[in-house]
């Protein structure tokens, strides 16, 4: 299961947990007890006043606010901006950043949280009609005309600027209005990459899935690390798209929490993009994402997070955890993380297939029994997830879903079902807690509704 957020990191001192708490004391103390009167607008002007400082924290609560705070005050302008959906996306992904830290150092919930979370539920997110841009429209341009080349010394391709990718984002302006293309040629890169905030617009090109990897193998427990800092790929800037390449955590199926592509970028995009992992392979962290012809490989909460992410016809398969015909398995593609029923957060997978590998495969008729997948499970109390038109394989338990824990989230989560097909769609042994969708709410999960993609999709 997830658990990067709870794992208390060798590098934090006592002394800086100290006096973190401290800082909240102190704003605790000195703040009304009441948030302000007001509407919308006032409530997130709140917040923001009420933010903790990150300089009080170290890494990586630091980052999580100063994350937080970005987006806070990127969403009060939004709003005064007339833009609401983008508001409320950026307040959800603030009170997420807000809730991971607080967490991390076992603190209460900071002043900001609660004000945040009013904003986000004083608003009914809006349905958008549909858009004279269909959500098919081409997210990447014709010809790729490459601002910078990344390929390998003894690759033989033809000569480049940059050995490693890292290298090449570095080198790409910030804060660009225009997408900043960086062209990978075939080969296997070993490198953990990070796209910083300010690196926004960044357009990753490999040469096929397959054919240029990204991969790395930090896992939890190593190094003192938490889940967050295990990812393969992280990106934070805004408007990445990247397609035809693989990311890669090799950590290998013995290994704790393993991210190979971690994502709080707003409006991104990755189409043909593999993500091969085990525990924890893609962690769709904040933000609106879009996938789209991608292949997503795990075993365990394998798709994760609390963004707004849609899935558009995406191969999602479940690999063996562990070897040998003596191990059973219970797998679970998605553990969504919402943790406000006001965040506009969830997974939608739509015309996806779901299954096991081929080595899944030969195990499970083997020992069906023993070898089982599952749609998901709530990591978090608002947990929203939804398949649309999905194939499900015969590795697909008759349930459908998982517990995580009793009847935790039973009575607050959405999990939701339309128009399943395949071996693994049982509508009559689903658990209790689970939906048969109707076909009108099935549109307020639309790439333009949701992640209101007609807006920003089109190259």
């Amino acid at each position: 299961m997830p658990r990067g957020h709870h794992h208390r990191r060798g590098r934090l001192l006592p002394l800086v947990a100290a006096a973190a708490a401290l800082v909240l004391l102190a704003l605790l103390v000195l703040l009304p007890a009441a948030p302000p009167a007001g509407g919308p607008a006032s409530l997130l002007r709140a917040a923001v006043a009420a933010h903790p400082s990150p300089a009080a924290y170290g890494r990586p609560c630091a980052d999580h606010l100063a994350l937080s705070l970005r987006r806070l005050r990127t969403a009060l302008a939004s709003l005064e901006a007339g833009d609401v959906p983008a508001a409320l996306h950026l307040a959800s992904a603030s009170l997420q950043c807000q809730y991971d830290c607080s967490h991390l150092l076992s603190l209460p919930a900071f002043r900001s949280h609660p004000l945040t979370s009013r904003f986000l539920n004083s608003l009914a997110p809006r349905t958008l009609t549909a858009a004279p841009k269909p959500s098919s429209a081409a997210a990447f341009p014709a010809r790729i005309r490459p601002d910078a080349t990344v390929c390998k010394s003894n690759s033989g391709a033809k000569p480049c600027r940059y050995s490693t990718v890292q290298a090449a984002v570095d080198a790409a302006p910030n804060y660009t209005a225009g997408h900043f293309v960086i062209a990978v040629a075939a080969g296997t890169y070993k490198e953990n990459v990070v796209i910083p905030y300010e690196k926004t617009n960044i357009l990753l090109v490999g040469e096929g899935r397959g054919a240029t990897v990204i991969t790395a193998s930090r896992s939890v427990g190593i190094d003192g690390l938490g889940t967050f800092d295990t990812a393969t790929v992280a990106v934070i800037g805004d408007g990445f798209r990247a397609r035809d390449i693989t990311f890669e955590n090799n950590a290998g199926a013995g290994a704790h929490q393993a991210v190979a592509f971690r994502s709080d970028s707003d409006r991104s995009v990755l189409e043909n993009v593999e993500f091969r992992g085990h525990q924890d392979t893609l962690y769709a962290r904040t933000m609106r994402q879009l996938y789209r012809r991608c292949h997503i490989m795990g075993t365990v909460d394998f798709i994760f997070g609390n963004a707004a992410a849609v899935f558009e016809e995406c191969v999602i398969k479940t690999v063996p955890r562990a070897e040998g015909v003596r191990k059973t398995a219970r797998n679970v593609v998605a553990a969504n993380g919402r943790i406000d029923p006001g965040q506009t957060t969830g997974f939608v997978f739509q015309n996806c297939t779901v299954d096991g590998n081929k080595e899944f495969l030969e195990l499970f008729r083997t020992k069906p029994q023993s070898y089982r997948l599952y749609l998901g499970r709530p990591w978090k109390e608002y947990a929203r997830t939804l398949y649309v038109s999905c194939y499900l394989g015969t590795v697909i338990r008759p349930e459908g879903w998982l517990p995580w824990r009793g009847d935790f989230a039973f009575r607050t989560l959405y999990y939701g079902e339309f128009d399943s097909r395949g071996p693994g769609a049982n509508r009559t042994a689903r658990v209790e807690w689970s939906n048969q969708t109707p076909e009108h709410h099935v549109k307020l999960y639309s790439v333009e509704n949701f992640i209101q993609g007609h807006q920003w999709i089109a190259y």
